[in-house]
């Protein structure tokens, strides 16, 4: 009899905590239930403070940007052609030079000497050659006498050419206005045409080294204009393409080309990394609004509009886009309002209170790489 009371007792209590259960499930799922109801009807939502924008026309140009690099118009290691001491160095470095201004020179004083042995010897072969013009028309010499004489003086005159061709090979001369570099021999060293003497740069007017996807090819010509900027400034440079390689590289999949910027004030140095803008078209009457604005859902852009207190999405077609804006080509329409934050809590029919209504921070340079 008591085993039978206490089975009695133990199911009873077990009954108890069963219905108790169920009732704990049923109350969470009916709040449950109500709280979808609530997001997705809006009936009874508290209303969500949002930012909105309102939609307005603006132009924007369709950019390609790149990296470049600065390089001089003209630059050359300068080395003398012939061996020898040097004697003198003209030049200070870091300084401005004149194209054929002398710059250094080697020891020339062997070559001196046998140009004067050379020259001293003109006078006698060109008499020579007057008494026997004199004595050829008299019948008193051969023609060939005459010839041999005439060819003496013309040997002995390139003989003299050469030695002044080998006196100028000992002076070093800019072959092109510029900014000489820093020198790396003294006087009274001894050079060779493998030493460097110094570098010489032509800085103005500048070249502009870059490369643009194949793509990009066709809108690449002889006199397209670009903008540029460098690293520690603000100020936009304008410069021109004045060359492109024929043909696009196998490898790189690319097409080089080179811009020319007259650096008159000599402001850039070559060497330095640029940022190019090259522009191939401008949209005018575009429609742009925030990148965090566009909610992506199931392979589609939808935008929420705000229309009468509450969110209503619409799909959105993407045109050109920066990391902070895109352009969209259909889905708005000027003058409607779209909410550009709390765009993950938005759901259709949902309060919304507008706080601010932004102005657009517009880059109207879109572009791509």
């Amino acid at each position: 009899m008591n085993k039978i009371k206490k089975w009695i007792i133990i199911i009873l209590v077990c009954a108890v905590a069963c219905w108790g259960m169920y009732e704990l499930l049923l109350k969470q799922s009916n709040e449950k239930s109500d709280d979808v109801r609530q997001r997705t009807s809006g009936g009874g939502a508290k209303p969500l403070n949002i930012n909105g924008l309102i939609i307005k026309q603006q132009s924007l140009s369709d950019d390609i940007y790149i990296n470049g690099r600065l390089i001089p118009d003209e630059e050359v290691n300068l080395s003398f052609e012939t061996s020898g001491k040097i004697v003198k160095i003209n030049f200070i470095e870091g300084s401005s030079v004149t194209k054929g201004q002398l710059l250094a020179k080697v020891n020339d004083e062997p070559l001196q000497a046998q140009l004067k042995k050379l020259e001293a010897q003109i006078q006698l072969a060109e008499d020579r050659v007057s008494r026997q013009s004199t004595l050829l028309e008299k019948d008193a010499v051969s023609k060939e006498a005459l010839e041999q004489v005439k060819t003496e003086l013309a040997t002995l005159n390139a003989d003299i050419d050469l030695i002044k061709a080998n006196i100028r090979q000992t002076e070093l001369r800019a072959p092109f206005d510029g900014i000489i570099g820093l020198r790396q021999v003294s006087e009274g060293s001894y050079a060779s045409p493998s030493t460097i003497i110094a570098k010489l740069t032509k800085l103005s007017p500048l070249k502009i080294d870059f490369s643009v996807n194949e793509r990009y090819a066709s809108d690449i010509n002889k006199g397209t204009r670009l903008n540029f900027t460098v690293d520690g400034s603000n100020e936009i440079y304008n410069a021109s393409i004045y060359a492109t390689e024929a043909q696009v590289d196998a490898e790189t999949f690319s097409l080089k080309a080179r811009a020319l910027y007259p650096n008159l004030r000599n402001e850039l140095s070559p060497g330095r990394f640029v940022r190019i803008q090259l522009k191939q078209k401008e949209i005018r009457n575009a429609i742009v609004i925030p990148t965090e604005s566009i909610v992506p859902e199931m392979g589609v852009d939808k935008v929420f509009l705000y229309k009468s207190g509450k969110s209503q999405p619409v799909e959105v077609q993407k045109g050109l886009r920066t990391d902070a804006n895109v352009q969209i080509l259909n889905g708005l329409n000027i003058g409607d309002t779209i909410i550009i934050s709390g765009t993950l809590q938005l759901r259709t029919g949902l309060p919304v209170v507008i706080d601010n209504i932004d102005s657009l921070k517009t880059d109207t340079r879109l572009g791509k790489l």
